[in-house]
């Protein structure tokens, strides 16, 4: 049987890469962006990653797995269809996969007890689909890199 996206994203020889390219992944999107929202989002991005600089590590860390369990599904449709990139095929199911990727930070958010996290994800939160969905293409091919292995 196959090995699961949670065993071999997070198998340990992996997991240090995995989150490094996740890293990447994320720096190349902020990068990407232009227009108001963009600079607005670049501004956040080099504050955050200014004055609390090992917290994206942390956060990818941290998330992975259920980033992991959420894209399961997806995995397993994309391999039985006999598809050949993952990234497209996220990419043509963007607002449902967005969706389910985000459930993830928004069961964190509403778990915390400090409100000033609730309120910043609150503000955030609206564009957020749009955020992912665009960085589906490279989740998908680093995703498969990893599986495809």
């Amino acid at each position: 049987m196959a090995a699961t996206l949670q065993e071999t994203l997070l198998a340990p020889d992996n997991r240090p890469k995995v989150i490094a390219d996740c890293q990447t992944l994320i720096e190349q999107e902020v990068s990407d962006k232009s227009g108001i929202s963009g600079a607005a989002v670049k501004l956040a991005y080099k504050t955050v990653t200014t004055f609390a600089s090992g917290i994206i590590h942390d956060m990818v860390e941290s998330l992975l797995p259920e980033m992991a369990e959420q894209l399961e599904p997806y995995w397993a449709d994309f391999a039985a269809s006999g598809g050949s990139e993952f990234g497209d095929y996220l990419a043509k199911r963007s607002d449902e996969v967005s969706e389910s990727l985000l459930s993830v930070t928004d069961k964190r958010a509403a778990a915390s007890e400090r409100a000033t996290i609730k309120k910043a994800y609150g503000t955030v939160r609206g564009g957020a689909a749009k955020n992912v969905s665009s960085a589906l293409p490279r989740l998908g091919a680093l995703v498969q890199k990893y599986m495809a292995a």
